[in-house]
C-alpha cells in the first residue's frame, strides 16, 4: 500500500488520542488564586484567632495563613495590574495586608497599609484609623534597641561597646511592659489585644535571656537568672510557648549542673552530691513535667533532654551521691 494511503488513517488515529487526552488537573496549591476577595475572605476568617494562646492558623499549603495571603495578594497585584488599575479595590486590598503586616509584627507597614486604606475606602475609614494608631504605638513600644545588643559608650571612634548594666536594662524592659500594658488596655476587646500579649511575652523572655548571659559576672547570677525564667513561665503559662519556656528553664538547670562539674570535679573534696542532686532534680522535673504533655512537639524534645541528662548524671561517680 503505498505510504500517502497511510497518512490519513494515521492522522484520524493521532487526532483521536489528541482528543482523548487531557491535561493534568493543576494542585491546587499551585493554581493561581481566582480572585482578591477569595484570599481577603480567608484571612478575614483567621483576624480574632488568638494567636497568643494557640499557633497561627495554616492554609491549605501548610504555610501560616497570614504570610501566605500577604503573598497571595501581592502576586495578585502584580498578575492582574491592569484589572486592578481602576481602585476598586485599593481599600480592600491595603486593608487585608495591614491586617496580615501585623501578625507578622510588620508594624509600622501595617500603619501605612491602614492609613492607605482609610483614604481609599470610607466604610473602612474608622478601623483603619484606629488600627493604624495602635500599629504605630506598637512600631514604637518594639522597636527600642535591645539591652542585649552593646551599646557604644564613648564618643568618637573606635567607640567601647559594651552591654547596658542590669540596672539600666531593667528600668528599659519595665518602662516597655508598661507602655504595652497601657496599648493592652486599649486594645481590649479586639484581636489586637492577642498581638499585646505576644510582644509582652517577647519582652519578658529577652529580660530573662538577658540576665541568663550576664548570670556569671553578676552577683547572685545564677539564682537571678533561674527566678527570670521562672517568671516568664508563670506569667505566660497559658501561652502557645509554655512548654518552650519550661524547656528554657530546664535546659538553665542543665547547664548549671555541668559547669558545676567541671568547676568542681567529682573525684575533688569541693563536690557537694546534695548541691549537684538539687539541680539534677529540678531539671529532671520540668523535663518530666514537659514530657507528659500531649499533643507538643515539646514533649519529644523534653523526653530526649530528660534521657541525655540523666545519662550525664549517671555518669558521676556515685558514692558522691550519698551525703
Amino acid at each position: 500500500m503505498p505510504a500517502r494511503a497511510l497518512a490519513p488513517p494515521l492522522l484520524a488515529m493521532l487526532a483521536t488520542l489528541t482528543a482523548c487526552t487531557t491535561p493534568p488537573e493543576v494542585d491546587p496549591r499551585y493554581r493561581p488564586s481566582a480572585s482578591a476577595l477569595e484570599i481577603i475572605a480567608v484571612l478575614e476568617r483567621h483576624v480574632p484567632d488568638d494567636t497568643y494562646r494557640f499557633a497561627p492558623a495554616r492554609d491549605f499549603t501548610d504555610r501560616n495563613v497570614y504570610r501566605s495571603s500577604l503573598l497571595r495578594l501581592e502576586n495578585l497585584e502584580q498578575i492582574h495590574a491592569p484589572a486592578l488599575r481602576a481602585g476598586h479595590l485599593d481599600g480592600a486590598i491595603a486593608f487585608a495586608k495591614a491586617r496580615a503586616f501585623e501578625r507578622l509584627r510588620a508594624f509600622d507597614l501595617a500603619a501605612e497599609a491602614y492609613r492607605i486604606a482609610a483614604e481609599r475606602e470610607a466604610s473602612l475609614r474608622s478601623e483603619a484609623l484606629r488600627s493604624a494608631d495602635l500599629c504605630g504605638d506598637l512600631h514604637a513600644a518594639t522597636d527600642a534597641t535591645s539591652p542585649l545588643e552593646p551599646v557604644d559608650l564613648t564618643e568618637g571612634p573606635p567607640g567601647l561597646l559594651a552591654i547596658p548594666s542590669p540596672e539600666v536594662a531593667l528600668d528599659g524592659f519595665e518602662a516597655r511592659v508598661a507602655r504595652l500594658e497601657e496599648l493592652a488596655r486599649t486594645a481590649d476587646g479586639t484581636h489586637h489585644a492577642y498581638v499585646v500579649a505576644e510582644e509582652i511575652e517577647r519582652v519578658d523572655l529577652q529580660r530573662a535571656r538577658y540576665f541568663a548571659t550576664l548570670r556569671s559576672v553578676l552577683p547572685d547570677g545564677d539564682v537571678r537568672a533561674i527566678g527570670e525564667f521562672q517568671r516568664v513561665a508563670l506569667q505566660h503559662s497559658r501561652s502557645k510557648l509554655a512548654a518552650r519556656h519550661l524547656l528554657s528553664l530546664a535546659d538553665l538547670y542543665v547547664d548549671l549542673a555541668l559547669e558545676y562539674v567541671e568547676q568542681r570535679p567529682p573525684e575533688g573534696l569541693r563536690f557537694d552530691p546534695g548541691e549537684f542532686r538539687d539541680l539534677v532534680d529540678s531539671g529532671a522535673r520540668i523535663y518530666e513535667m514537659v514530657a507528659a504533655r500531649d499533643g507538643t512537639t515539646e514533649k519529644l524534645e523534653a523526653q530526649r533532654r530528660l534521657e541525655a541528662f540523666l545519662a550525664f548524671a549517671l555518669s558521676v561517680d556515685r558514692d558522691r551521691f550519698t551525703p
